[in-house]
C-alpha cells in the first residue's frame, strides 16, 4: 500500500472506516434462514457472534443473563458500580439523572470508591445460577488485584480489556502485568484488547490469548482522539488484526485466535463490514445501551469518562429503541440498521450467497465512502 504524503518531512498510510467500504453480492444468493450466524471459541459455542461490551451503561447481571439467554455473551465490568456498591440501582439513577456540566466530576467521584472482591463474587455467582456462559472484564491494571476473586467465583471466559492494552508494557514505577505468564497459568480462555495494528495483535496472540479485541478510540462515548489525538479507523484495524491471525495461524502450528471487533459498531451495516474484513464476532457497547433493559436508561458511558486524572469519553445520549430481544432479531420498525441487528447479518450474508461467518470473512470488499455517494 502506498503511503501519502503529509508534507517533506511524514508520510501516512491510507486507512478505512466502516463508512468506507462496503461489501459486494456475488453470483449466488441464499434463503436468510439457511445462514449460520454462530460462533465457537473454546468449548463454547454461542448463536450469535456477539459480546456484550462490559460498561456500565450496557451490562448488569440480569443484562448479562439476558443475552446469554438470547444466544450471546454478556461481560461485566468488575469495576463497575456492580462492584463498587451493595446497592448500584440507585448510583445508576443518579449516573442518569446528572447535568451534562457536572457529569465527568461527580463521576469521577462516584467511580472512586473502591471494587469489593466480595461483591465480584456475588455478581458472577448471580450470573452462574441462571446457567448461561459467565464472563468478567477487568482492566490491565485492575487485573492482577482481583484476577483471582475472579477465577475463584467461577467465569467461563476471562477478558481483559483497556483502551490499548500490550504485551509489553514498559513502567519504572510498578510491575507490569506479564501476560503470556498469566494466561498460561489460568484454567480459563482469556480474551484481551484492544489492539489496533498488525504487530501488537500478534504481540497479543503470542501471549496464548484465546481471542484480540480490536479497537482504539473508536466508541461512541470516545473522545480519545481529540484528548490524545490517537485514532484507529476500524476497517483497516480489524483486517490488519485478521492478518495477524492467518500469520500466527502458520506461526503455531495451527492455533486459531479470534478477531473481536470492538468499536464503531453503531448500525447493523457496520457489524456486516466488520465480519467481512476478518471479525469473527463483535462487543457491541453503544448499540445494546438503547435497549429497553439497558441499566443507562438511554444513557451511554465507558470506563473513560471517569479517569481520575485525563477523562477520555463522555456520558452521551443514545435513546431507548426496543426491548432487547427485538433490537437483536427485530423486526425492526425503522430502515436506520439500529434494530434487527443479527437479522441484517444474516440478510447481508444470504445476499452476497454465503452460509457461515467464516465463508463471509472472503466477501468481496470495495472502497466506497458515503460521502462519494
Amino acid at each position: 500500500m502506498s503511503d501519502i504524503e503529509i508534507g517533506r518531512a511524514k508520510r501516512a498510510r491510507r486507512a478505512y472506516a466502516f463508512d468506507d467500504i462496503a461489501v459486494v453480492p456475488s453470483r449466488r444468493t441464499r434463503d436468510p434462514q439457511d445462514v449460520s450466524v454462530s460462533w465457537t471459541i473454546d468449548a463454547f459455542t454461542f448463536e450469535i457472534p456477539v459480546l456484550a461490551a462490559p460498561m456500565d451503561s450496557v451490562m448488569s447481571p440480569d443484562t448479562a443473563i439476558a443475552i446469554g439467554r438470547l444466544g450471546g455473551l454478556g461481560v461485566l465490568d468488575l469495576e463497575g458500580v456492580w462492584t463498587r456498591y451493595d446497592d448500584p440501582g440507585r448510583v445508576l439513577v443518579e449516573l442518569r439523572e446528572l447535568s451534562d456540566q457536572d457529569a465527568t466530576r461527580r463521576m469521577q467521584e462516584i467511580y472512586a470508591e473502591p471494587v469489593k472482591p466480595e461483591l465480584i463474587t456475588q455478581r458472577l455467582a448471580e450470573i452462574r445460577a441462571s446457567g448461561v456462559p459467565v464472563a468478567g472484564a477487568l482492566s490491565p491494571q485492575r487485573t492482577q488485584e482481583h484476577y483471582k476473586t475472579v477465577v475463584d467465583a467461577g467465569v467461563d471466559l476471562f477478558v481483559i480489556r483497556g483502551t490499548t492494552v500490550s504485551a509489553e508494557h514498559v513502567s519504572k514505577g510498578v510491575e507490569p502485568l506479564n501476560l503470556k505468564k498469566f494466561i498460561y497459568e489460568l484454567d480459563v480462555p482469556v480474551i484481551v484488547g484492544g489492539a489496533s495494528t498488525y504487530t501488537a495483535a500478534l504481540h497479543l496472540m503470542r501471549t496464548g490469548a484465546a481471542g484480540v479485541l480490536v479497537g482504539f478510540g473508536g466508541g461512541a462515548a470516545s473522545t480519545t482522539r481529540s484528548t490524545l489525538g490517537i485514532h484507529a479507523p476500524m476497517a483497516t484495524a480489524v483486517a490488519d488484526v485478521a492478518g495477524a491471525r492467518r500469520d500466527y495461524l502458520d506461526e503455531s502450528g495451527g492455533r486459531y485466535v479470534h478477531v473481536i471487533a470492538d468499536g464503531g459498531l453503531g448500525t447493523s451495516g457496520d457489524i456486516v463490514k466488520a465480519v467481512s474484513v476478518g471479525a469473527d464476532a463483535v462487543m457491541l457497547g453503544s448499540t445494546l445501551a438503547r435497549a429497553e433493559e439497558a441499566p443507562g436508561g438511554g444513557w451511554h458511558w465507558g470506563a473513560e469518562a471517569h479517569h481520575p486524572e485525563l477523562p477520555r469519553g463522555t456520558r452521551v445520549r443514545v435513546g431507548t429503541l426496543a426491548p432487547l430481544e427485538r433490537l437483536l432479531f427485530g423486526p425492526a420498525e425503522s430502515a436506520d440498521g439500529r434494530v434487527n441487528l443479527i437479522g441484517a447479518l444474516r440478510r447481508s450474508m444470504a445476499t452476497t450467497g454465503y452460509s457461515d461467518l467464516k465463508e463471509f470473512q472472503r466477501v468481496e470488499v470495495v472502497v466506497a465512502p458515503y460521502r462519494q455517494v
